[in-house]
């Protein structure tokens, strides 16, 4: 059986009165993310670990930041689209393994429907898909809650 792994690493600046999309989860914050589409920086930084699995680039590749198409995007269908890719290229999602790097708000309580999320567009079960956070101790920006970044690992296993 033949195996691919992909890391995705992903970064959003916060800014007030946007909403804030982690997930696929709209988390209550008085600060959201900023970008082109709805800015959920964890599954950009998951697409970004499906794609480098099979070497065909970064979401900025398929989803660029100049296309009016994505403008405003739901995250979600982003990773529709790079798992019918994968599976377009004959390989399957085995399991994702991700963190979050976040100040606040603290996303305990929604991990369980990211999780969720996440599964069902990927086709794995929830027990396979990990959603973890961490702070910066108050250091860098991300400590000065000036924005927000991920961290993706994938395994991906020939159809």
């Amino acid at each position: 059986m033949s195996f691919r792994i992909g890391t995705g690493t992903d970064f959003h600046r916060l800014q007030e009165g946007l909403p804030l999309w982690i997930g696929g989860v709209l988390i209550p914050h008085y600060k959201g993310a900023l970008g082109h589409s709805d800015a959920d920086v964890l599954l950009h930084a998951i697409c970004d670990a499906m794609l480098g699995a099979l070497c065909l680039g970064d979401i900025g590749v398929h989803f660029p930041d100049t296309s009016e198409e994505f403008r405003n995007a739901d995250s979600k269908l982003l990773l529709r689209k790079t798992t019918e890719m994968v599976h377009d290229h004959g390989y399957r999602v085995v399991n994702i393994d991700s963190t979050l790097c976040l100040q606040t708000p603290k996303i305990r309580p929604y991990i369980g429907q990211m999780q969720k999320i996440i599964a069902g567009i990927t086709g794995v079960a929830e027990t396979d898909v990990s959603v973890k956070a961490t702070t910066t101790e108050e250091l860098g920006f991300v400590g000065r809650e000036e924005g927000l970044m991920a961290c993706a690992i994938t395994l991906l296993s020939k159809l």
